[in-house]
Formats: C-alpha cells, structure tokens, sequence
C-alpha cells in the first residue's frame, strides 16, 4: 500500500485531528481569553459562558461529524493494513470506532450544562475529550507495539488533565494525582512487556510476532513473561482487580462529566487493544494469558458485586459495578479454543462491551441532569424521590439498572446471555454457575437505587434544569438500551462478524 493509500485509511484519524484544531482556535480567537481562575474560585463561573460569541460545545460536537462519516464510507472494504504494516482497519474496528465516537458525542451532549455551570465549558474542555477519542481510534487500528503505546498514552494523557479540570476542587486534583500515578506505573508494565515480546521475538510488528510464536521461532519464557506484564497493564486499562484501586477513587473525585468520559468510551478501545494484542498477536499462547484472565475475572466479579452493596455515593456504586462488569467481558476472554469457539467469545466479549458502554452512557447521563449549580448529584440521597420530581428521568434510569442487574428485557440481559452461553460451549461450567451467583448478589444494589428513586420520600433537591434536548437525547439512550434487549440478534451478529472477520474467517 502506497502513502496516498495509508493516508486515505487514516482519513477518519487526520479529520478528528483538524477538527481538534479548529475547536482550540476558534475557541481562542473568536471566544478570546477567559477570565483568570481565581474569578471563577469567587463565584463568577458564568462569566466565560457568557461572554462566548461561539460555543465550543457545538463546535466539538460537529467535529465528530466528519469522522464518522469517514468510518462509515470506510467500512465493508475488508481488512486493510497501512504504513508498513503498523495501521490496521478491519470490521472490527469499523464498529469499535464508530461506537466510540457516538459514545463520546453523546457524552458531550449530556455534559454541557454541567460544564457551564462549573465553569468548565471552554474550548480545551472539549479539545482534550476529541484527544482522547483520537488516541481511542489509534489505539483499536493499532497493528504495531509503537502505535499501541502511542495512542494509549495520547488517551490516557488526554483523560489525567480532563479529571484535573476543576483545579479549584481538592477532590478532582486528589482523583488525577492517583489517576497519573497508578497509569504511570501501568504505562511502565505495558512498556516492559512489550520489550520482552520485541526480546523474544525480535520484531515490534503484532502479526510478524504472532508467526513466530505459531511457527515456534521465538524464545517461549521471554514471551511468557512478557505476556504477564501486558495482561497486568491491561486489567488496569480495564479497571479489573487487583488493578482496580484507581477506579473509585477517580470515578468519585473527577467531575461526573469527565468520569463519563473514562467510563465510556476508553472501554471500547480497551477492547479493541486487548483483542490486538491478544487474539491477534499471542493466540498461541492463549493457555497462558487464558488462565491468568479467569482469576481477574473471578476476582473482579467477586469484588465488585460485594464491595458495592456498601456504598452510599451513587457515582462509587457505579465504579464499583464496572468493576464487576468487566469481570464479564473478561469471562469472554479467558474461553475459546482456536476456531469458531474464539470467535464465539470474543463476539459475545465484544456485543457486551457495547451493550455496557450505552448502559454507562444513560446511568451517568442521569446524574448529570440531575445535577444542578452547587448540587452534585452523587449520593444514593440525592435521589431520592425522583420519580416524583422528574418521572422521565426515574423511568430511564430504572431501565438503565435493570439493564446492568441483567434482568430482561433489556439488552443487559441477552448481553450476560451471550457471554455466558461462549463460556458453557467452551465446557467451562464452574465459570458460569459463579457468574451467575456474583450476578444475583450484586442485582440487590441495582434494585436498592430503583428503591431509592421511587418508594424513599424526596428530599430538598433543587429543580430540574435540563434543556429539553438533552432530555429527548437520554429519552433515546434509554429506548436504544429497551429496544436493543427486545431485538438483540442483529448487534449480536455484527459484533460475532466484526469478529470473525478480524480472525480471518
């Protein structure tokens, strides 16, 4: 493939890059500079808001436009390699890009209101939420060692300053401090298991390491110990235990915005890099990493589920609760021989990480209408009576925790469903039965927010002051979540031949 060619497939990636670039300088020039920071500590948080001639919000909504389109126009045209090599698109990450950008433009669309009235709502509020989708798209085309690392970084990097955003906030700086110093320390287990991969098999590029492993050329130890270090880096990326010490304390102390923004997206391109490195690259030594991923998997149902029924900050019952439904997208992971048996759980791993990342989508974007100026909504009392105040927003809300407790019909459900059925045709029964026992104790914290909303008498929670927009914008993302669990079969055959396409079947 020529350079014209290598260009065209990283159309989508160049376009997210311009359109960052318009969003900061039109912001700067057009907007002007912002008020110094210690106006906003003293309250005058609407000031930039309201002196701003364009809003940075529309700007970086319509940055996605492009890219998407890009995605969409790419897709169908079979696996295609770029750059020597180091570029890859192939259905698989057609569907992964496509749900990360819808992911994150519906972030945008819920976190407006909240980032004006917290004084965050400025250009680089929005330039470093487009960073790291770009570093998400990087990263699930990423064919090379190099590019996996750089675009992991682009992303990681990109969500550090989002969760320092409120500098004026102790708890958002404490969040970011953990939040960089645990990732530095995975950034360092990725690096040093790549280098033992490099060592073992003297090549960074993933498919020239995969032959050498299938044709028994590379030193096997090296690998095995390599393989460690990037299954460590990777459960932290994951947020699964016992990696997962970051994962409450960020998803509580950064502001909900931003929190949605590590929940959402970053989850898919998770995905798309452990499918890269793992049933691309060491499938042949699939026993290895196969078994180190059923005790993260074990783990992190375990903890999850258990830990949640102690919380009272919603925002914590929620992290807690990725946790544990990550233990299932790793379930899908750790079964499967090679053949039909790893594209059946890798497809279901891949259907479930979607399903989650819409669920995600709805239950923060919950919070984040019902957050208000000086009111964050992140305690379990916070909603209380909601359904009274806002029925719209309770209803939603109680599909959204049906949807994570796995209760039919939605698509939460045909989502634990899927996984479970790759685990018992791979004759792992034991996995299964543990599953669903973890499942059914952690549908009680599910239910007890369902409780909260509707039978627990409302306290003094101010009003209300969604726009009617970003209403019809969750209305939707609820319906999508029902709609999706009633009619699940055709997600599920995308996901299955993203799959087995990217497999080569």
């Amino acid at each position: 493939m020529n350079t014209v060619e290598s260009l065209v497939l990283v159309l989508p990636e160049i376009l997210l890059l311009l359109g960052v670039a318009t969003v900061l300088i039109a912001d700067v020039l057009v907007n002007g500079p912002q008020i110094p920071r210690d106006e906003v500590i003293h309250g005058h948080d609407q000031a930039p808001e309201q002196a701003q001639k364009i809003n940075p919000q529309w700007l970086a909504l319509a940055a996605l436009v492009l890219p998407l389109a890009a995605v969409i126009w790419q897709s169908g045209s079979g696996t295609r390699f770029g750059f020597a090599g180091m570029f890859v698109a192939d259905a698989l990450s057609d569907l992964l890009k496509m749900a990360c950008i819808v992911a994150v433009g519906v972030t945008m669309g819920y976190a407006g209101g909240y980032a004006r009235d917290r004084g965050m709502a400025r250009g680089e509020f929005y330039a470093l939420a487009l960073f790291s989708l770009l570093g998400e798209l990087v990263m699930i085309s990423a064919s090379n060692l190099l590019v996996v690392y750089i675009g992991l970084e682009l992303m990681t990097l990109s969500l550090y300053a989002l969760v320092a955003m409120r500098r004026d906030h102790t708890a958002s700086t404490e969040a970011a401090i953990k939040y960089f110093v645990l990732g530095a320390i995975a950034s360092g287990f990725m690096l040093y298991g790549m280098s033992m991969l490099y060592g073992g098999t003297g090549s960074l590029d993933i498919a020239t390491i995969s032959h050498a492993l299938a044709s028994g050329t590379a030193n096997r130890t090296v690998i095995v110990f390599g393989v460690v270090f990037v299954v460590a880096a990777l459960a932290f990326k994951f947020g699964a235990v016992p990696f997962h010490m970051w994962v409450p304390d960020v998803y509580h102390g950064a502001p909900t915005a931003a929190t949605l923004l590590i929940a959402g997206a970053p989850k898919l391109a998770a995905f798309g890099l452990a499918f890269r490195l793992l049933a691309e690259g060491l499938a042949a030594v699939q026993a290895d990493w196969q078994q180190m991923l059923q005790i993260l998997a074990v783990a992190s149902l375990a903890l999850g589920n258990v830990v949640a029924i102690a919380q009272t900050n919603i925002k914590r019952v929620l992290a807690y609760s990725t946790i544990a439904q990550i233990g299932f997208v790793l379930l899908g992971f750790s079964v499967g021989a090679p053949g039909e048996g790893l594209v059946q759980a890798w497809g279901s791993s891949a259907f479930y990480i979607v399903s989650y990342v819409l669920t995600t989508l709805g239950t923060f974007g919950v919070l984040l209408l019902a957050a208000n100026k000086g009111f964050e909504c992140d305690t379990l009392d916070d909603l209380k009576g909601l359904s009274r105040r806002a029925p719209g927003l309770a209803f939603t809300m109680l599909i959204l925790m049906f949807s994570l407790a796995g209760i039919p019909p939605t698509i939460g459900f045909y989502a634990k469903l899927a996984v479970l059925q790759s685990v018992l045709v791979n004759g792992q029964l034991w996995l299964a039965v543990v599953a669903v026992m973890l499942s059914l104790i952690g549908a009680f914290y599910y239910l007890r927010v369902v409780k909260v909303m509707y039978f627990d008498a409302p306290a003094n929670q101010p009003a209300l002051s969604a726009g009617e927009g970003v209403r019809a914008l969750l209305a939707v993302n609820g319906a999508a979540v029902l709609l999706l669990g009633v009619m699940p079969g055709p997600l599920m055959t995308w996901c299955g031949n993203a799959v087995k396409q990217a497999l080569g079947g």
